[in-house]
């Protein structure tokens, strides 16, 4: 790992049993996780997309040991955290620290807001009482909430708030990384701006890391670097923000575009050639070939019997088809007619 790589996943697979196909029959595997692969360098925002299912939560959940890893190893500097168990995973923790779509049920109701802030420093043993004392007043200042709020219940804070209030745990710690899991999705679109805003300002005051998980095109492209499009457990493009957004490279991608488009003429044009076919395949039982090609409208025989890899599509960007060349050149004649 390069001293500019803060957090290295490799070939990451989580699968989860899922019982038996009848009383008597073979065991059932949900590969949620299915190779999956990629680097995020030190004080920068790696943004996971993809659809409901396609893995991503699983993948953040992995990285903060809270998924079991079937396979693969995830590196945050120079610490294998695939092999930490125990007393050694507890401390290692204060290094890598999570913030939860639901900032309600993040919180435990029947605790005060200065105790759940200053929890992780007491569990993980940090500094001193008058030391942690002093992070709490600093803490809230950083997230933007007056000192009085340490003594209010979670009830007692908006939605936007309770984020707050997530965030600040967060940052008890001092971690490295901090992996976020839809931080922004309960929220309204004005408090979202705040939530954005804040995690750009804190990430360049304390130098954070982040790896963030959306489902939301406009929210990635806004705060990421780097973005990887997941489908059905595996990443099948990876690029740049801005070249990302540029020019997508894999049908996929392409239609997670067209869903956010705004309605018009140029919305019709590219639901007309890249709209989806159908349902995604079962993680149970994943198709050979492409996972994509039964719903890919570029989709042909080659596609549904050979597995397309990772591969180079551009200065740092990485897709998975066989038909990178059609779909690219399909997309940029409906942007340029728009």
């Amino acid at each position: 790992m390069s001293n500019d790589t803060l957090l290295e996943v490799n070939d990451l697979k989580v699968h989860f049993p899922a019982g038996r196909a009848g009383a008597f029959g073979q065991r059932l595997t949900v590969h949620a996780v299915d190779g999956v692969s990629f680097r995020v360098p030190r004080q920068s925002t790696f943004g996971i997309v993809g659809e409901s299912g396609s893995g991503k939560s699983t993948t953040a959940q992995a990285i903060m040991r809270l998924a079991p890893i079937t396979a693969g190893n995830i590196r945050l500097g120079e610490t294998d955290l695939t092999t930490l168990r125990g007393d050694a995973l507890r401390k290692a923790r204060r290094h890598f620290q999570m913030i939860f779509q639901d900032p309600y049920s993040a919180l435990n109701p029947r605790r005060r807001a200065g105790d759940l802030i200053r929890e992780p420093l007491d569990l993980l043993e940090v500094g001193s009482a008058d030391d942690r004392a002093e992070r709490l007043e600093s803490l809230l200042r950083v997230v933007g909430l007056p000192p009085e709020a340490a003594m209010l219940f979670p009830h007692q804070f908006s939605g936007g708030q309770r984020q707050r209030l997530v965030i600040a745990r967060a940052l008890s710690t001092q971690p490295d990384l901090i992996v976020c899991d839809e931080p922004v999705s309960a929220l309204d679109v004005a408090i979202q701006a705040q939530i954005l805003n804040l995690l750009k300002r804190l990430q360049r005051d304390h130098g954070l890391t982040y790896v963030f998980i959306s489902h939301d095109l406009g929210v990635v492209q806004y705060l990421c670097d780097q973005i990887a499009v997941m489908y059905l457990g595996q990443i099948v493009e990876q690029a740049p923000s801005a070249q990302l957004f540029a020019g997508p490279r894999h049908p996929y991608t392409w239609s997670l575009m067209t869903a956010a488009a705004p309605p018009g003429g140029l919305r019709q044009s590219l639901k007309q050639r890249f709209s989806l076919r159908g349902e995604p395949p079962s993680p149970i039982n994943p198709p050979a070939g492409c996972r994509f090609a039964a719903r890919c409208p570029f989709a042909d025989e080659r596609c549904r019997k050979d597995t397309p890899q990772l591969s180079v599509a551009g200065s740092g960007h990485f897709v998975a088809c066989h038909k990178t060349e059609e779909v690219s050149a399909a997309g940029r004649s409906i942007m340029a007619a728009a």
